[in-house]
This record gives C-alpha cells, sequence and structure tokens, in this order.
C-alpha cells in the first residue's frame, strides 16, 4: 500500500467515543445502531481519520513503538468492517494516467470562471455569473482542473483523495455554481422570529455603471501626494482635538441640556449622511482598484440598507474584493469607509472653530462630528462584523474569521486535529472567547431590556403577541 494515501475523513458518519470504566474505544455512527470496539492506539489514529493526512503522517504521529504498518492495517480493519465503503484492492491499483481529452461524464465548470492566484499561497475560483467565491489551495485548484479528463474513482486514485472528500467538494462546487446546470441555492425562508428584527437587508440598486461613469475623475484620491496630504491634515486635526477635548464635552454637555431630545433626529441624520459617505468610500476604492485589473471585471453589485435594532444604515457589496491579489489594496478597500468618516469628523472639526457660537453651523458642525466620531467607533469594532472585522480579516489574512476561530476550539473540545498554522491558531484562540463573550452580551442585553419594558409598560399585548408568536411558529406547516 502507498504510504502518501490519505486517510479518508470518517468524522462525518462515525463518532469516537471511550467506554465508560474501561480503556477501551467505541466507533459508533450517530444514530448508535452500529458500533466496533478499538483500542486505546487504534483510537488515536482514527482521530487523524479527517481527509487531511496520509498513512505516513498519521504513522510518525503515533508511538514508535509501534510495528511500521499499523496504519495500514487499521485502514485494512475498517474496511472489512464495512466502515470504509472502499475495496482493499483499490489500495494497490496502480494510479491513471490523466488524459488530456474531455469526459462527457465527469462534471464540467462553467466557462466563465476565473482562477485568481493570491500571494498568500491560495487560489480563489470566481464565479462572475452568480457572484460566488471558493478559496482553495493548489492541491484542489488541480484537482478540480482534471474534473474534465478523468472520472471521480480516477482522480481518487491519482491524487489520493478519498472518495467522501472528492463527494464534498463536488457539493462545494454545485452549492457555489461552479458546475455547468448549476444556479445558487435559494435561501430556505424559515419562520419569522422577533430576532429577524435586530438585522435585515433591503437591496436597492446595482451602482457599478454609476461608479463606472464617476472613477476616473476621483482617480487623484488614491495618490502618494493625497495620501500625504490627508495624513497631515487628520494629524493637525487629532492635534487640535485633544487639546479642545474638554471644551469639546462641555459643549456636548450644555447641548444636551439645553436641547435635549431635540437632537435625536438631526443626529440620526447626519449619521446616515456619515454612513452613507462611507460606504461610498469602499465602493469607490474597490472600483478603483478593480479598473487595474480589468480582465476581472470586479464590480460592486448592490447598494441598499440595511436595519439594525431598527435603526437604518447603508450598505455596500464589495465582495469582489476577495479577488483583489494585492493585500494592501484590500486593506484599503475596508479602511476606505473609515477614513471617510474620519475626514468627514476633522471638517467638522474645522467648521466649528469657525462658527459662531450658538449658531446653526455651530451646533450642525458640532453634531456631524459627534455622528462621524460615534460611528468610527461602532465601525472599528474587530467583534461584530462591521468594518473593524473585515479589516482584521484583510490584515491577517484568516478569512472567515469568526467561523473558523469557533471550529478551531470545536476541534480542541472534540481533540481533532487542528489544521491551522501556528500564527493563524494564535489569533483564532485569541479571538474566538471575546467573540462569543460579546455576542452573549449584546443579545442577552438587548434580550432583557426588550422584555422588561414590554411586561413592564404593555403585559398584556406583550404576553398575547408572544402566545400567536408561539402557536405559529411551533404550529407545522404544509411541506
Amino acid at each position: 500500500m502507498d504510504n502518501n494515501w490519505i486517510c479518508p475523513d470518517i468524522t462525518t458518519y462515525w463518532k469516537l467515543s471511550q467506554q465508560r470504566d474501561s480503556s477501551q474505544f467505541i466507533l459508533h455512527t450517530p444514530d448508535n445502531h452500529h458500533h466496533h470496539q478499538f483500542s486505546p492506539t487504534e483510537a488515536q489514529a482514527l482521530r487523524y481519520f479527517t481527509g487531511h493526512y496520509t498513512v505516513n503522517q498519521i504513522q510518525q504521529k503515533l508511538s514508535e513503538t509501534l510495528p511500521p504498518n499499523f496504519v495500514t492495517k487499521l485502514l485494512q480493519k475498517l474496511i472489512t468492517l464495512n466502515i470504509l465503503a472502499l475495496e482493499p484492492s483499490h489500495l494497490n491499483q496502480p494510479n491513471p494516467t490523466p488524459s488530456s481529452h474531455p469526459n462527457p461524464n465527469s462534471p464540467h465548470l462553467k466557462p466563465s470562471l476565473q482562477w485568481i492566484q493570491h500571494t498568500d499561497n491560495y487560489w480563489i475560483l470566481r464565479n462572475p455569473e452568480d457572484r460566488t467565491f471558493l478559496q482553495l489551495n493548489n492541491q484542489t485548484k488541480t484537482v478540480i482542473n482534471e474534473l474534465e479528463h478523468l472520472s471521480p474513482n480516477a482522480i481518487c486514485q491519482t491524487y489520493n483523495i478519498p472518495p467522501n472528500q472528492l463527494r464534498i467538494l463536488l457539493q462545494q462546487l454545485a452549492a457555489t455554481a461552479m458546475l455547468e446546470g448549476t444556479k445558487p441555492p435559494k435561501p430556505r425562508r424559515g419562520k419569522f422570529t422577533p430576532l429577524q428584527l435586530l438585522y435585515f437587508r433591503i437591496p436597492l440598486f446595482n451602482p457599478d455603471p454609476w461608479l463606472s461613469r464617476h472613477v476616473e475623475n476621483l482617480s487623484w484620491i488614491w495618490t502618494k501626494q493625497f495620501a500625504l496630504t490627508l495624513g497631515l491634515f487628520l494629524t493637525v486635526s487629532l492635534i487640535i482635538g485633544l487639546h479642545q477635548r474638554q471644551e469639546i464635552l462641555a459643549i456636548g454637555q450644555k447641548l444636551i441640556t439645553t436641547q435635549g431630545s431635540n437632537l435625536f433626529l438631526p443626529f440620526i441624520l447626519l449619521a446616515l449622511l456619515v454612513v452613507s459617505l462611507h460606504e461610498l468610500g469602499h465602493a469607490f476604492t474597490l472600483k478603483h482598484y478593480a479598473n487595474q485589473v480589468p480582465h476581472l471585471n470586479l464590480q460592486v453589485s448592490e447598494m441598499g440598507v440595511f436595519f439594525m435594532f431598527l435603526m437604518p444604515a447603508a450598505y455596500t457589496n464589495t465582495s469582489d474584493a476577495y479577488c483583489l491579489v494585492k493585500h494592501y489594496q484590500r486593506v484599503l478597500v475596508v479602511a476606505a469607509g473609515v477614513l471617510c468618516q474620519l475626514i468627514i469628523a476633522a471638517i467638522a472639526l474645522w467648521l466649528w472653530n469657525g462658527s459662531v457660537s450658538g449658531s446653526w453651523l455651530f451646533t450642525t458642525s458640532y453634531l456631524l462630528m459627534g455622528a462621524a466620531l460615534f460611528t468610527v467607533a461602532l465601525n472599528l469594532n474587530p467583534l461584530a462584523k462591521f468594518d473593524g472585522y473585515y479589516l482584521a480579516v484583510a490584515l491577517t489574512g484568516i478569512n472567515n474569521l469568526r467561523s473558523r476561530s469557533f471550529k478551531f476550539y470545536g476541534n480542541l473540545l472534540r481533540r481533532k486535529p487542528i489544521q491551522e498554522r501556528l500564527r493563524d491558531a494564535l489569533i483564532l484562540a485569541a479571538y474566538a472567547p471575546f467573540s462569543f463573550i460579546y455576542l452573549q452580551f449584546v443579545f442577552g442585553f438587548i434580550l432583557y431590556r426588550v422584555i422588561g419594558w414590554s411586561f413592564a409598560n404593555i403585559p398584556t399585548l406583550a404576553m398575547s403577541l408572544l402566545v400567536l408568536w408561539a402557536i405559529y411558529f411551533y404550529f407545522p406547516r404544509d411541506q
């Protein structure tokens, strides 16, 4: 048997657990209809059957006192027990030679797909029609390119890929509409829950044609000269702001005391203006760098409004930024929004200093400065999926930072092998606890306040709505 054979992933259909009051382990199906006993050493090896390790790699991770063919015999045992749906003879068959002729029975990639190589040693497979992406390593790219030339069985044998792993890859390609005849699945519409009111989006239009017409007129913004000028302007503004911080705070307290709730609506409207310009910063920056790679036809495909806690704001779909190869360009696309807010805050500070105390410009510029700084603080929070989060993703190079950090701890708790690099593992280990605590605190606080207010002020109505919703939610619906 070839020691470079990749041991398949058995975790999808089998679970490993230790017997009570025994050193033996049981490999069982989730429904416990099938179970087989294994020794502690075999169980240790089985934890590496994740579809990522070869026979030789698993053998090296085990004790040196074990026989050199220990993993090979374990594989044969799994086959004998019908845990692996693989014939033993397949393990010794020679690898077929890839053919240059298309295989009509194999899945075909859409001709419009684009391969984009990143300097971080991975590839982006982009579907420009359906706006979907896959991040893939070099080996997976090679396998995908062979889909049209080899049958799935031949690919598994040629590249030592477990059939289950190839099946998962094909499912990913189909789910992202990379294969001919496939479309992205529509999100399944579940029943309404009150939590959906906390965050929802309303797409409005495709801004790309308008951005394309105007981005060239703004190309001076992304020059070194402007960057130096902007840096100087923001630095001077920061120094002035820090010098006047006591006065700024005092004016704020005075405005709240004298005008109170009358400031709420103007503040919200100015915050909406700031956020809208913020989103344009993202959009124009992506469009500027997209023009440097015209063959990719990168676009800002959507703009709209989203509601968070019933508060409206603008959003822009800049997911094509993942296709920018240069790291600093991806960072700037994310950072452009916050830079716009800082520029607005600095301009408002200068207007406030130059206006007459008590005038409409004095109050408006102060509120504008406050709205810009407030939204900056909100956006830079890396624990919520705002700009701070995506900036952390761009800076670290760890896509799907939150989900991967939770998965990292999930693998630790289940004692599964960690696939992350040491640097990434340290970042994920640090991020997950803070993110988890933040999410629990925010949603717990909101839920507590809403429930408390409802039952204190409108108890009958609140209880009636809760009962009606429970009946609606738990009542079976037609399939």
